[in-house]
């Protein structure tokens, strides 16, 4: 039978949640605007308040106008009381970004693979971020692979970090939450930030330095999967004896179109008609550094051969590098006002 009895701790963190993410997202609030806001009692609203206030998570900003009774005092979170970091790998780099809790980016970097090397420069990079920003609260980790709860289960061609809890162990290390996720996942979760699209269904595709991957978003949430293996496109079986990857024939260059051949276009509009069949996105996004106006043409209009044009998605194309960072931006935030204390 599970305990339906609380400590107090957690039926208190719920509510800290709830007004930490309420300030940030308003700005500056009175005790009242939140309290009518989140449906949270005004006492409690007060108590929860005074003691932030005091740990300085919160500052008094001035009185508000009165409309005849005592004049309201607003309140605005400090965006600097906590920092998040979102880093991810890359075959050929490492990129991070450290941001305040309203998104303003503090420092941002790039280094060599952790991939092509060990997980420890990963680790020594981190330990050197938390040493220069004493407040970082969150890690967001994004990797080219499949993800169970932290715990990295596919990711070829590297061996060496299979089964690997990256999570776990950084956690035990630095004592700071951390989230790890699929890259694609992570781009298409900070696409649909980027441009507000909120339950909507959306893929977003990335032929990139590791072979194929897709990020699939339905009806705003993201996808992962009973195995959390949904999104690796590479497998899609198509034509007679080919996979989807063996099928793309991909030229290994890091930038650039990376296919145009007819028969790369027609694999790439076979998906995209499965991708319509199954879950009518409404739009497929492509990274701007693999795909032009001419290709998404092309791709679109063999893409009709195989289902009715008026069933077909958009096809879009984004800056990828910039949604991927915004995705951990957000997972890394949604981290630190739940389990900053």
């Amino acid at each position: 039978m599970t305990n339906v009895f609380k400590t107090p701790k957690e039926m208190r963190e719920p509510l800290i949640h709830r007004i930490r993410a309420g300030l940030i997202i308003m700005g500056s609030a009175t005790k009242v605007e939140l309290s009518q806001r989140l449906g949270i009692s005004f006492p409690t609203i007060s108590k929860f308040m005074a003691q932030m206030e005091k740990d300085g998570e919160i500052s008094y900003t001035g009185d508000d106008d009165s409309n005849g009774g005592r004049r309201a005092k607003r309140y605005s979170y400090d965006p600097e009381y906590m920092l998040g970091l979102a880093i991810f790998i890359e075959k050929n780099e490492t990129n991070y970004s450290i941001f305040n809790c309203i998104g303003e980016v503090k420092e941002q970097g790039t280094k060599p693979s952790v991939l092509q090397q060990d997980v420890q420069l990963l680790a020594d990079l981190i330990e050197s971020l938390i040493e220069k920003y004493p407040r970082l609260r969150s890690i967001a980790i994004g990797v080219p692979g499949a993800v169970n709860n932290g715990k990295i289960i596919f990711i070829p061609p590297y061996q060496q970090f299979i089964d690997y809890d990256l999570k776990g162990e950084f956690e035990s290390r630095f004592q700071i939450p951390v989230v790890v996720e699929n890259d694609m996942n992570a781009s298409v979760l900070g696409y649909a930030s980027n441009f507000e699209i909120e339950n909507e269904s959306l893929v977003y595709l990335y032929f990139g330095q590791n072979g194929p991957g897709s990020g699939i978003m339905i009806n705003g949430d993201v996808v992962r999967g009973s195995t959390f293996f949904s999104g690796e496109i590479s497998f899609v079986p198509q034509y007679d004896n080919r996979s989807f990857h063996q099928a793309l024939q991909m030229e290994k260059r890091n930038r650039g179109i990376l296919f145009a051949e007819d028969s790369q276009i027609d694999a790439v509009a076979r998906l995209i008609a499965t991708f319509a069949a199954i879950l009518n996105p409404r739009a497929v996004v492509f990274c701007d550094d693999e795909v032009d106006e001419v290709l998404l043409a092309k791709i679109a209009d063999r893409s009709s051969a195989y289902i009715p044009q008026i069933h077909l998605p958009k096809l879009l194309i984004s800056n990828w590098r910039q949604d991927y960072l915004t995705g951990l931006q957000h997972l890394a935030l949604n981290l630190m006002i739940a389990d900053c204390c």
